[in-house]
C-alpha cells in the first residue's frame, strides 16, 4: 500500500553503515571525508570543497523543504566515521518513482561494503516504505567506476542524457540513466544483502 514520501529525517541503520539525516553539525566531518582523496578535484562527479560545502548543505536542506530531497551522511559504524552523503531526490509521489545520488564517499570507504549496504538501506526504503514502483540513479558517462558499482546493484542501464549538465568545470556532461522497478527488488534485495 502506498504511503507518501515523508520527508522527516530519518536514521536508516545496517551492519557496517548508518544513514543519519544532514545536518550543519557535519560541515567539518565531511569537509574531513571530501580530503580523503581530495574528491573535489574528480572530473566525473560534483564533491564540494570547504569553501562550498556549507551551500551544498543548504541547497539540500532547501530540496528538503521543498518536499524534493531527503539527504543523509554515511557514517561507518567500526569508527563512527562520516565518510560521504547521499539522499533521495527527484521525488515524485504521485508516480511512486525516487533518485537515489549525490552520493560520494571518501576514498578509504570507497570499493568497501559501505556503498553496497548505503545503497540496500535506501532503496528497502524507497521500495518497502513508500512503495515506489521505480528507482533512478545517474551517473557521468565518463565515471567508470560509478557505472560499474550501479551494475553491481542490479540496476539496468536505460540510456544516455546527452548534455545533461554542465560540470564546475565547464564540460558539458553526459548522463547514464538506470533503474531498478519493483518487480526486480526482491531479486535485487536478496543480491545485494548476499554480498
Amino acid at each position: 500500500m502506498f504511503t507518501a514520501m515523508d520527508v522527516t529525517p530519518i536514521t536508516l541503520e545496517g551492519q557496517h553503515v548508518r544513514l543519519e539525516p544532514l545536518t550543519m553539525a557535519h560541515e567539518e566531518a565531511l569537509v574531513e571525508a571530501a580530503a580523503d582523496g581530495e574528491l573535489w578535484n574528480s572530473k566525473v562527479t560534483v564533491v564540494p570543497t570547504r569553501d562550498t560545502m556549507r551551500d551544498y548543505i543548504e541547497a539540500a536542506f532547501k530540496g528538503q523543504a521543498l518536499h524534493q530531497e531527503l539527504p543523509f551522511v554515511i557514517v561507518r559504524k567500526a569508527t563512527g566515521t562520516v565518510v560521504g552523503t547521499t539522499r533521495f531526490y527527484y521525488m515524485k509521489p504521485a508516480e511512486r518513482q525516487v533518485s537515489i545520488g549525490y552520493t560520494w564517499l571518501a576514498a578509504s570507504a570507497q570499493r568497501s561494503p559501505v556503498n553496497t549496504e548505503a545503497k540496500l538501506l535506501l532503496l528497502t526504503h524507497a521500495f518497502e516504505q513508500w512503495d515506489c514502483v521505480r528507482v533512478e540513479l545517474l551517473t557521468d558517462v565518463l565515471n567508470s567506476q560509478s557505472r560499474a558499482a550501479i551494475l553491481r546493484l542490479g540496476a539496468k542501464e536505460e540510456g544516455i542524457l546527452r548534455h545533461h549538465m554542465i560540470m564546475p568545470n565547464g564540460r558539458i556532461r553526459d548522463s547514464v540513466i538506470y533503474s531498478i522497478i519493483n518487480d526486480e527488488w526482491p531479486d535485487v534485495k536478496a543480491r545485494l544483502s548476499a554480498r
